[in-house]
């Protein structure tokens, strides 16, 4: 399925949005609540901890999950081997009704 795109679900959150809230959160002296900051910005506090982890992710400042360039290229490495998983099975089934057609041992009607 080369050069075919499959749409993403929508984001609840305009990526502006979440750029600026985790911009919020990192600038603020001393560091707000996360659940305070989400009702003011009418957000659900998990959404901005999950922004606010992803964007520390990405500067190098946690180790613990992926950044958004690492998550892009599995997600299009998954792409690529579901792509050759299913190559090789079209291989496998073509091999084998070719070895069958050119098996002489068997008797032809």
């Amino acid at each position: 399925m080369r050069g075919t795109l499959t749409m993403a679900a929508p984001r609840k959150y305009p990526l502006e949005l979440r750029e600026r809230a985790v911009r919020m959160y990192r600038t603020a002296e001393p560091k707000p609540q996360i659940k305070r900051l989400a009702i003011e910005l009418g957000v659900h506090p998990e959404a901005l901890r999950g922004w606010i982890r992803q964007a520390e992710a990405d500067r190098g400042e946690r180790d613990d999950r992926l950044t958004t360039e690492e998550k892009d290229e599995l997600g299009q490495l998954r792409r690529e081997v579901k792509e050759l998983r299913r190559a090789n099975e079209i291989l496998r089934t073509a091999s084998a009704f070719f070895a069958q057609e050119l098996d002489t041992t068997r008797r032809r009607y």
